[in-house]
């Protein structure tokens, strides 16, 4: 960690984020027109590339209305065979250089059947069905059995829900289910979660949240509706379809995100 730390410290001259910015698949091209400081995963000591299409995989750091702020232009999954500690590094380091508060985001399959592609969902809770945690392990966060009440903080979302007000921007409010992926889910299993209460699906995201609650971060997350999951609409599931509908999406995501940033304490 000291060595990672140290590393991008001496890049961005000792740069301060106080807000973080996952960005998921096809969400990247926003850290593009705000960059002061760009570094690629693969330089970074204990991060890992992604190789996923629509995930550049650079951490950049830039001033936003008057904020600071680090993305994640990108990240790994645990269905590319990475470990939950190599997913969660990020979220660690991230708190070591000052993060207060974590934006996540992703791209997700509508399990709700009233949810369009291209709307945003705020995650107001999640479903892990990846089969594991990312806190098992040795104990570095304090707390051995962190409290999961309230993991995608209230007031954040509430904040969230005004700054899309006024933007102009309708936003779903919703559960996120996580599945490992690569292979998308079949009709039952969006049957099942359905039943569980999710009302959008994916593979990522989870793990950060997880992660981050435990480590003190305040935590909200933002899914873009790719598709209609299997079963709902009866069509074919794609990683292009994916991308191509995050990309319709950026105008109002950038949006919202821009507006959060600049309203978040």
């Amino acid at each position: 960690m000291e060595s990672t730390v140290g590393f991008i410290n001496n890049i961005t001259n000792n740069f301060k984020p106080e807000t973080g910015v996952v960005l998921g698949s096809g969400l990247g091209e926003m850290a593009d027109e705000y960059c002061d400081f760009a570094i690629s995963y693969d330089k970074i000591p204990g991060f890992i590339k992604s190789n996923v299409a629509g995930h550049k995989g650079r951490l950049v750091f830039a001033r936003i209305n008057g904020k600071n702020v680090v993305f994640m232009q990108g990240r790994n999954h645990f269905y590319e065979g990475c470990n939950m500690s190599a997913l969660i590094y990020p979220v660690k380091v991230m708190k070591a250089l000052g993060v207060k508060n974590l934006i996540l985001t992703n791209a997700a399959g509508a399990v709700n059947a009233d949810y369009r592609p291209s709307d945003l969902m705020l995650i107001t809770d999640h479903i892990n069905m990846m089969g594991t945690n990312p806190l098992i392990g040795p104990n570095d966060c304090g707390e051995r059995f962190p409290d999961m009440s309230e993991v995608y903080k209230k007031d954040l979302i509430e904040l969230a829900r005004q700054c899309a007000q006024k933007s102009g921007i309708d936003v779903k409010q919703g559960v996120y289910i996580a599945f490992t992926g690569p292979s998308y889910e079949t009709p039952a299993e969006i049957r099942m979660a359905r039943a569980l209460g999710a009302d959008a699906v994916g593979m990522s995201t989870v793990p950060e949240a997880i992660a981050a609650n435990a480590y003190g971060i305040n935590v909200l997350g933002i899914s873009c509706i790719s598709n209609a999951a299997s079963g709902v609409s009866g069509g074919r599931l794609s990683h292009e379809e994916v991308i191509e509908t995050a990309a319709r999406a950026k105008s109002k995501f950038k949006s919202l995100i821009l507006e959060i940033i600049r309203c978040i304490g």
